[in-house]
């Protein structure tokens, strides 16, 4: 497949967060049987609360019955519409979806789907099935990645300034690199191995890009309605996140700084916001503020205006300190 790209794109094009498009795929996961790149630590950690939710409501099971290989329902992963995208938008987006397109769909896969057991079944005939649907992802949502959507946040919100940053500066293809393999920038358009060898013009309409940390390590394309053009891409440092276990502060530096100003100059390899800290480490914004102006003042982050966000970043000392205790 093939984005062809002109310059009124580059002013359209626009990046979001789509929560439950991370849910599908790690109860895809967990269901099995493949892991879709997610760790076995993580799903260790996920298997028990996933099995009781499961147990609790078939609409769980409706929900997966609505997958196949390489597809799934485009109604139950609407089109996010911003980087401060919640759950709760995403599950209000799918009550309100039209119904006679969700029918659709969802008769397109009951007939593909043979192995839909009853319950299921008769969750997704009923006339009740968006809002069930909508039911079976929020339990799913509390009980799977609440907790850690803060620092998949976190991850996201900092490729998309990474990006933005390389959009806006260099072009398409400083943005483009390093995406993945399987993306680049050619001769006025964005090339996607493995795809369908179509060619979709975007015509002014720019490109949707979506940082992930559960696609990886594949993407997802977005090519016909009702999405916007889109690409569903790994976030940058995703593995770094998925083989470790919620952050914690290096024990030599929580010794010399005390643990929240250790933990907040460790995160601080990528350049994050005040309030994108506070968020990932469940801190008071004050709070975060007053350990960042310690840092700063010695020496150890710096920061600088991107927009309307004043971003911190660790200095070379900073790195140095880090460093030390590895």
């Amino acid at each position: 497949m093939r984005f062809e790209v002109d310059a009124e794109d580059l002013l359209r094009t626009r990046f979001a967060l789509s929560p439950v498009f991370e849910l599908q795929n790690v109860m895809r996961a967990l269901a099995g049987p493949h892991n879709r790149g997610i760790p076995e630590s993580w799903l260790r950690r996920l298997r028990a609360p996933f099995a009781a939710v499961r147990a609790a409501d078939p609409a769980v099971d409706a929900v997966l019955a609505l997958h196949l290989p390489g597809s799934g329902a485009t109604f139950l992963c609407p089109p996010p519409r911003r980087i401060g995208q919640t759950i709760d938008d995403d599950l209000a987006a799918l009550r309100a979806a039209p119904a006679a397109a969700a029918r659709a769909e969802i008769d397109f896969y009951l007939q593909r789907r043979a192995d839909t057991g009853d319950a299921a079944r008769a969750v997704l005939t009923g006339v009740d099935v968006l809002k069930r649907l909508a039911g079976a992802f929020a339990a799913a949502w509390a009980a799977l990645l609440a907790g850690d959507w803060p620092r998949m946040r976190l991850l996201c919100e900092r490729d998309v300034v990474y990006r933005a940053a390389e959009l806006g500066r260099s072009g398409w293809a400083a943005a483009l690199a390093g995406l993945h393999p399987k993306v680049r920038w050619r001769d006025g358009g964005i090339d996607m191995a493995g795809r369908s060898p179509e060619t979709i013009v975007l015509g002014g309409q720019g490109l949707l890009l979506i940082p992930s940390v559960f696609i990886w390590p594949e993407i997802a394309v977005y090519g016909d309605e009702p999405w916007p053009k889109a690409i569903v891409y790994p976030a940058r440092g995703v593995a770094t996140l998925l083989e470790s276990e919620p952050a914690a502060a290096p024990e030599h530096l929580s010794a010399l700084l005390g643990r929240s100003r250790a933990l907040l100059l460790d995160s601080l390899a990528d350049a994050a916001s005040t309030s994108q800290l506070a968020r990932a480490f469940g801190m008071a914004v004050g709070a975060v503020g007053d350990h960042l102006t310690v840092l700063r003042r010695s020496g150890l982050v710096e920061r600088a205006r991107s927009g309307r966000s004043v971003l911190y970043r660790r200095t070379p000392l900073g790195d140095s300190l880090i460093d030390g205790g590895h």
